[in-house]
């Protein structure tokens, strides 16, 4: 019995019921599915061969979609399940990850419904166009069949008949006449290749019209690429090697009639045949006898003569080949080579060779000059910076300019008078502490809670020092960065949130008390709690005991500072606690801090000397001692101090929930990046769409000109790159709360501009004669897809640099030039260009300004510069100068040696210069010229806003230059020392303008002062402690407000 495993489908011949068999199946050899092919790895799917069966009563599974069977069940589970994967692809559709039977039932639909949608009168000529076409990719075979059939139409076709006065009537083609292109006997034109129809009007049936193609177009939805393109997927197919033809599948060519037998040249074996061949024969041209005869000459065969071979070449061929021969020979000894041959010619002509040297055949040159060596391989760029060879051109580095003193030629172009004085008493070590303390505090200014500062600003700030006024940039840095290592004492009851070393004392009584618990007799001791109140009392104990064992010992070490000797009962870590920064608070916590800091190895030799000036030996260790050693410590150790608390910042939890709210504000500016970007793309598709509908709508002799047609045929993907600044400008607000971005100073005069342009365009549109009704709506949606266009490029622009700012982990370094000097731009991350809209100084327009160069590190500089001497003599060999000299000649007299050493650049121009200087031939240099090219612009613009600022403040300073040096009057000889000179000092020095009011905001008060009380507080005691404070204030001859504060460069802003 035969059992048979069969599905119905709709298109399947009914099985046949033999007679006396119950439930055989037979299916018929013309399958549905020889007319579909079902693509597996783009291939069409192969079937497996009938089995031949024997015995009419063996048990087989057929697989009625494929008609194959199999004998044995494991076989047909097999193929089953190889059908069943999602890994088939429909080739009418092009829908992959299908299994077999649903890719089968899609080419199934699209096949009937290309065959139904497809112009019957257009598919045999398009058959005929196809076949034996060897264009490989079907992309190009579309296009090329769609340009010969757009204005081609067939009898029997459908078209739309345009007359003269515009109007349109359907029709049908009747009868169709070829005209060929006459040429006149000069070569021009007579007339040109054309066609005539005769067309049948629907609506009028007893008329009939004689036109030309020029008036005859097609409805647009019948005759389109997919529409070609799926058709032509349905009835041809293509073998897979390379120039195979296409072919129309058998069944159709035979239905309309079309030959199938392929010419022999297109022919697999003779393709394959033709190429080899022509391999062979220029292989045997390029081939001559004696190897070094590049000659194109066919020589005779030199090869042993067969015996009993006779010749059957021409006596005069043979002569002639006999002449040419010794007429090589004779040119050959003339440029004075030698050689042997051994053999001869035979009677027969045929040059031939012994059998005994038939394979020893040599030849020798002798006194003849040597062969040129063969000429060294192309070089691959890019390649090693340093092995590109120096330039001739006498084209330097431009010169570096630096902030310190420690210049080291006098080449070097001076600064500005504003650099000269920063860079005063700034040491070269330090630049790279300074710019690093700079860049995480501006980073970090919201978790901070500080107005942003521009470099230069804060640069005067670390280096001002005055008695009589506070900097208020200094003071507020260092306050709100010592408020974050230490919650509130409302906070979490004051909770440290860096890891501080162990005293000695604590390690050395937990010893003993581990020593105390071994002993069984005694009572255990429980280990001392130490309480938030004790950490100063541990620190003054553990001194004192570590001066009375030392002087005990006699081995005691000599003593820097007095420290650990400004803290009572009150230690650092309860008054950062209690926000006790005013009067020197704040300095007592920094001295606190770095003596708790100097118990780690790495830190000792740093804040030893600064302790030693804070806490100096020869004057008394109390608050105010620290507050006036504090006043006039080096800038360098300023920096040093703050470069450590800022390194403890990072460790807080503040900080690490901002990266971590970063990191998920970038995820949510990415998604939103992306669906901005796909739907941008949807609209440039339909601008496509209704371009080609445009052209089909668009009159017989439009206006001339069209206004804006060619703008609108050239919209790009890539209108971003295209004008990137004016994409930064744009008019959402608050876009996203998270990050505040810098756009809204001149966003006014941008809208305004905006409107005035699509004012003029309207105006200019509607002086353009109006034409059809449904042109004049295709050109309204395609202004309106590319206002949308337009407002999604403005959002992927505003979500970049909302990206750009979110991205704070780490400084991006620009890139690397030869000598593995590093260029950094601080701006380019984690920060708005200009600095927070909101700050004080964001009149500035600026935050850096700079380009900056760091040199390279000891490792780089000792594998690629200073290079061993063995190295150094093979680079002499090939550059005539080692890489050190070519450094010092590259840069020229203002390089950067180490990384210690810091540089930049501060004008366009010597921008300009760098780029230029760089090689893209270098595997660096390449990466960092794309990268300043990239934001050349955004660089040169904030180089220039930073010289406008320090030059107008340079200018201010003329100005009340002559009024200081004016002899005062005798009753204004005084003011000098009072308040009021500190409105003299705000003008000579940018960093006094600046006010944090960041913190006035959010707190109501300044990081350096307590906070307020509330309305309910005990007013009582505030005004008896205001009145004290007043009458202290009025002795010492301050201006105190009302509530006994003083006045402050605020003025009256916190007179409540």
């Amino acid at each position: 019995m035969v059992c048979g495993l069969y599905r119905a489908c709709a298109w399947f011949p009914a099985p046949e019921i033999l007679p006396g068999h119950a439930e055989i199946y037979i299916l018929t050899e013309n399958s549905p599915v020889s007319l579909l092919q079902v693509l597996f790895k783009r291939k069409p799917v192969q079937y497996l061969p009938r089995p031949t069966i024997e015995d009419d009563s063996e048990e087989v599974w057929v697989i009625p979609e494929t008609n194959e069977v199999f004998t044995k069940y494991q076989q047909f589970l097999h193929r089953m399940n190889f059908y069943k994967q999602k890994r088939f692809i429909c080739e009418i559709t092009g829908h992959s990850s299908l299994t077999f039977f649903e890719a089968l039932r899609s080419e199934t639909d699209g096949s009937r419904e290309v065959n139904s949608a497809f112009p019957e009168p257009l598919k045999e000529p398009v058959l005929r166009k196809v076949q034996f076409s060897t264009i490989s990719r079907i992309d190009s075979l579309v296009d090329q069949v769609f340009e010969d059939f757009k204005q081609d139409f067939y009898p029997g076709e459908r078209v739309t008949v345009l007359l003269t006065n515009g109007s349109r009537l359907q029709g049908i083609v009747r009868e169709k006449a070829r005209f060929p292109e006459l040429i006149n006997e000069d070569g021009t034109v007579e007339r040109r290749a054309s066609s005539r129809y005769l067309v049948k009007l629907v609506n009028r049936p007893n008329e009939e019209a004689l036109l030309d193609d020029e008036h005859l177009i097609r409805d647009r939805k019948i005759f389109t690429k997919q529409m070609l393109r799926s058709f032509i997927r349905n009835t041809v197919t293509r073998e897979s090697w390379t120039g195979a033809p296409w072919l129309v599948k058998p069944e159709i060519a035979k239905e309309y009639r079309i030959d199938t037998e392929v010419p022999k040249h297109l022919q697999y074996g003779n393709r394959v045949g033709g190429k080899k061949a022509n391999v062979a024969v220029d292989k045997e041209e390029d081939e001559s006898l004696f190897g070094f005869f590049y000659s194109k000459q066919r020589w005779p065969n030199l090869k042993p003569a067969a015996k009993g071979q006779k010749s059957k070449s021409n006596v005069r061929d043979l002569a002639k080949a006999r002449e040419d021969q010794y007429l090589e020979y004779q040119r050959a000894l003339n440029e004075n080579p030698s050689f042997a041959v051994p053999g001869n010619f035979g009677p027969d002509g045929v040059w031939q060779i012994s059998e005994d040297s038939a394979n020893s055949f040599s030849f020798v040159v002798q006194n003849g000059p040597p062969l040129p060596p063969p000429p060294p391989p192309p070089i691959k760029y890019p390649i090693e910076d340093l092995d590109i060879p120096p330039s001739h051109s006498d084209k330097l580095r431009p010169p570096v300019k630096f902030l310190t003193d420690d210049q080291r030629s006098e080449l070097l172009e001076k600064s500005s008078r504003e650099d000269n004085l920063l860079s005063g008493d700034i040491n070269m070590e330090s630049m790279g502490p300074l710019l690093e303390t700079w860049n995480t505090l501006n980073v970090y200014c919201q978790v901070l809670q500080l107005d942003s500062f521009t470099f230069d600003d804060f640069v005067e700030a670390m280096k001002f020092s005055s008695h009589d006024v506070t900097c208020e940039l200094f003071v507020e840095v260092h306050c709100a960065v010592l408020k974050t290592l230490v919650n509130d004492e409302k906070d979490q009851d004051g909770a440290v949130q860096i890891s501080l070393p162990a005293l000695p004392d604590e390690e050395y009584e937990d010893e003993e008390e581990d020593e105390e618990i071994a002993e069984p007799d005694r009572e255990p001791t429980p280990p001392r709690r130490t309480t938030r109140s004790s950490y100063a009392k541990a620190e003054a104990e553990n001194l004192k005991q570590q001066l009375e064992s030392r002087s005990r010992s006699g081995t005691a070490e000599v003593q820097i500072h007095r420290a650990a000797e400004m803290f009572g009962d009150y230690g650092w870590i309860d008054r950062l606690r209690k926000r006790d920064f005013q009067k020197g608070g704040w300095e007592l916590v920094m001295v606190g801090l770095l003596h708790r800091l100097s118990h780690r190895p790495r830190l000792q030799k740093p804040c030893d000397e600064i302790l030693a000036h804070l806490a100096p030996l020869d004057r008394e260790p109390t608050q105010g001692t620290a507050q006036e050693q504090y006043g006039t410590l080096d800038v360098n150790l300023r920096v040093k101090a703050l470069q450590i608390i800022c390194m403890l910042l990072l460790e807080t939890k503040a900080i690490k929930n901002y990266l971590e709210e970063c990191s998920i504000q970038m995820t949510e500016f990415r998604k939103e990046k992306i669906d901005y970007q796909r739907a941008r793309k949807v609209c440039l598709e339909e601008i496509r769409r209704l371009h080609e509908e445009r052209k089909q709508l668009q009159p017989e002799y439009p206006p001339s000109p069209v206004p804006e047609l060619e703008e609108l045929a050239d919209v790009k993907m890539t209108g971003l790159d295209e004008d990137s600044e004016a994409t930064r400008d744009t008019d959402d607000e608050d876009v996203h709360a998270g990050r505040s971005l810098r756009r809204g100073a001149d966003r006014a005069a941008e809208r305004k501009r905006r409107q005035e342009e699509e004012r003029e365009r309207k105006e200019q549109a509607a002086k353009i004669p109006k034409g059809s009704k449904q042109y004049q709506r295709v050109l309204k949606k395609i202004e309106d897809e590319k206002a949308k266009v337009k407002s999604y490029e403005e959002q992927i622009a505003v979500l970049d640099n909302d990206l750009r700012e979110a991205d704070c982990p780490r400084t991006r370094v620009l890139g690397k030039d030869r000598f593995w000097n590093r260029y950094y731009w601080f701006e380019r991350n984690a920060m708005p260009f200009e600095g927070l809209p909101s700050s004080s100084t964001a009149s500035a327009n600026y935050a850096n300004g700079r380009l900056w160069v760091q040199g390279p590190d000891d490792m780089e500089r000792e594998g690629f510069i200073d290079l061993p001497d063995a190295e150094n003599e093979k680079y002499t060999q090939r550059f005539k100068m080692t890489v050190r000299q070519r450094k010092e000649l590259e840069e020229g007299p203002t390089g950067v040696s180490t990384a210690l050493e810091w540089g930049y650049y501060d004008d366009p121009e010597s921008l300009d210069q760098l780029i230029s200087w760089l090689d893209s031939r270098g595997i660096r240099e390449v990466k960092l010229r794309k990268e300043l090219q990239l934001y050349r612009d955004s660089i040169a613009k904030y180089m220039r806003n930073r010289a406008e600022y320090i030059g107008k403040n340079a200018d201010e300073k003329k100005s009340t230059e002559p009024e200081e040096e004016a002899p005062a009057i005798p009753t204004r000889m005084s003011t000098r020392t009072k308040p009021s000179g500190g409105e003299d000092l705000s003008s000579r020095y940018r960093c006094l303008r600046w006010k944090n009011g960041t913190a006035l905001r959010e707190n109501g008060h300044l990081h350096v002062e307590p906070a307020r009380p509330t309305k309910k507080a005990k007013r009582s005691t505030a005004t008896a402690a205001a009145s004290d404070d007043t009458r202290e204030r009025e002795k010492e001859g301050k201006a105190a407000n009302r509530q006994g504060k003083p006045l402050t460069r605020q003025g009256t802003k916190y007179q409540f």
